[in-house]
C-alpha cells in the first residue's frame, strides 16, 4: 500500500459536526492504488449500522460536497465514507486530475469493500452515492452484490458523454430491502 500524507486537521469546506465522528482512513483498489477517504460516524450509536460510501463530482475531492453529503448522512444514523478518487485529491496514483472509466469505478467497488469490512456495519444496508459525474456508480450496482441500493444526483454517464447523451435526472434506484 502506498503511503499517503493525509492533512490530520479539519480541512473541509463545510463546518464539523458535533453528532459525528471524523478520522481519515486508507483502503487499496484492485489496481494498487491506495484510496484516501474521510469517515464519519453517529456519535452513541448502538448496533449495527447502515452505510454509504460517496464520491464528489468529477474532479471534486471529499473536503467538499461529498465530504458534506456522508457527514449529513453520518448525522442520520449511517457510517459514511467520503473518498478522493484515483488520482485525485489526497489518493494515489502517478498521473494527476486525470479519469478513467475502469479505475474510478473500481474505486467505488474498494471503498464499498472497505466498508464491508467494518465489524460495525450491517452488511444488509450498504448503498453508494454518486454526485454528479458519478453515474457510473450505477453500472457497479449492476455488478456489486453487497450494494443494496444507489443514489445519483445530477448523474452523468462518462462514456455516454462522447455521444452527446447526458443524464441529468436525480434518482434512487433501491435494488432491495431499505436502508433504514
Amino acid at each position: 500500500m502506498q503511503e499517503l500524507h493525509l492533512t490530520q486537521e479539519w480541512d473541509k469546506v463545510f463546518p464539523k459536526s458535533d453528532q459525528v465522528d471524523h478520522k481519515k482512513v486508507t483502503f487499496t483498489n484492485h489496481f494498487g492504488i491506495t484510496l484516501a477517504a474521510d469517515q464519519y460516524t453517529p456519535k452513541n450509536y448502538t448496533g449495527k449500522l447502515p452505510t454509504l460510501a460517496v464520491a464528489g463530482p468529477f474532479g471534486a475531492v471529499k473536503e467538499q460536497s461529498s465530504g458534506l453529503y456522508a457527514q449529513t448522512m453520518a448525522e442520520k444514523g449511517y457510517l459514511t465514507i467520503a473518498f478522493d478518487p484515483s488520482f485525485t485529491g489526497e489518493s494515489g496514483g502517478n498521473v494527476r486530475d486525470v479519469f478513467s472509466l475502469d479505475i474510478n469505478t473500481e474505486d467505488f467497488q474498494a471503498a464499498v469493500d472497505y466498508l464491508t469490512n467494518l465489524d460495525n456495519v450491517d452488511l444488509e444496508k450498504v448503498g453508494i452515492i454518486g454526485i454528479c459525474g458519478w453515474g457510473l456508480s450505477m453500472l457497479l450496482a449492476i455488478t456489486a452484490l453487497a450494494i443494496v441500493v444507489v443514489c445519483t444526483t445530477k448523474a452523468i454517464i462518462m462514456n455516454l458523454m462522447a455521444q452527446d447523451v447526458v443524464i441529468a435526472t436525480s434518482c434512487v434506484f433501491p435494488k432491495m430491502g431499505r436502508m433504514r
